[in-house]
């Protein structure tokens, strides 16, 4: 399906939005829409207050940077009010009831609950009793805000989506796994160079072959020959690398070699942090094909637009 001829409603056809497997070709082209629509009225300083009176929670069981000022920043564009809550596994086993918990921040009057490294199968019983919307911005499965900013990130910067091919490289991991759902359901080709010591999970990649083409290697020129974007991530955020894992992931390293193999003019995207010199050589990074900057800029526009899109 051709974004440019899809006509938005600007409504989403979700309750909540914990991976974009249970999104449609049609709900993905309506943030997207959402964003576009939100990034004019942000450059030309439009009132975009459409939150006013409503406050939303973020539950975070993991540290954030960049997530977590779009959405305090967003948040606040939009009029809203933002609550930090207290979250740790150690509760969880102390007896908390899920059910428990969702049903009183609801009557607190919260409208939406934003959550990062709270485990799929945790979020999915979050949501099985949920009367407001939840959004995961990164868990163990996925990462689907990130995902929506990067693909209307190559709309902005293309003008299309449906036929472009993306090549990931790198160490696979929950954003692979997003890119590559939300990448297929546009219409684009994918192809993933991962080592077999961190390829992608088989259902992920079996779960996204069912909307497209999608190449699996463990070459990475492979990977990239014909390529319009050349994507990777960091190896060790939130963890540590070891010298025998940083062996492994060396040949994946995107730097001028790896990029000539693919086509002229292909844009390098990272999602933030970088470890230049690891996973990417400078030159490539804050080289003149890079978009990473405009897609940290755009991660504010899309946490907005799926916040509008879906706090009723």
């Amino acid at each position: 399906m051709d974004i440019n001829r899809y006509s938005p409603s600007y409504g989403a056809g979700i309750k909540h939005l914990i991976k974009l497997d249970d999104c449609t070709t049609e709900d993905i082209f309506e943030f997207l829409y959402a964003t576009k629509a939100m990034k004019a009225k942000f450059l030309l300083r439009e009132n975009t207050r459409i939150l006013q009176g409503v406050t939303i929670a973020l539950l975070f069981g993991e540290t954030s940077l960049r997530t977590r000022s779009a959405l305090e920043i967003g948040i606040r564009q939009l009029g809203g009010v933002c609550v930090n809550l207290p979250y740790s596994e150690r509760d969880m086993r102390a007896g908390e009831n899920i059910k428990d918990i969702i049903n009183v921040i609801a009557r607190y009057g919260v409208g939406a609950i934003v959550t990062r490294g709270i485990k799929m199968k945790e979020l999915e019983e979050y949501c099985a009793v949920s009367s407001i919307p939840i959004i995961n911005s990164a868990n163990d499965y996925g990462v689907p805000t990130q995902t929506l900013c990067d693909l209307f990130t190559v709309w902005e910067k293309t003008g299309k989506l449906e036929g472009l091919k993306t090549a990931y490289v790198g160490k696979c991991n929950p954003l692979a796994q997003s890119l590559l759902m939300g990448a297929i359901k546009c219409g684009m080709e994918v192809a993933i160079a991962c080592p077999n010591e961190y390829s992608i999970k088989r259902e992920a990649l079996n779960a996204a072959r069912q909307f497209g083409h999608i190449t699996a290697t463990d070459d990475p020129v492979e990977a990239v020959k014909g390529a319009d974007i050349i994507y990777t991530d960091n190896y060790s955020y939130h963890s540590v690398i070891t010298e025998s894992e940083k062996k492994i992931m060396e040949p994946y390293r995107v730097d001028a070699q790896l990029m000539a193999a693919a086509k002229p003019g292909t844009l390098f995207m990272h999602a933030l942090p970088a470890n230049r010199g690891e996973e990417v050589t400078a030159d490539i990074i804050d080289g003149k094909n890079s978009i990473v900057l405009e897609q940290a800029e755009n991660k504010l526009h899309t946490v907005k637009a799926v916040l509008a899109l879906m706090v009723k």
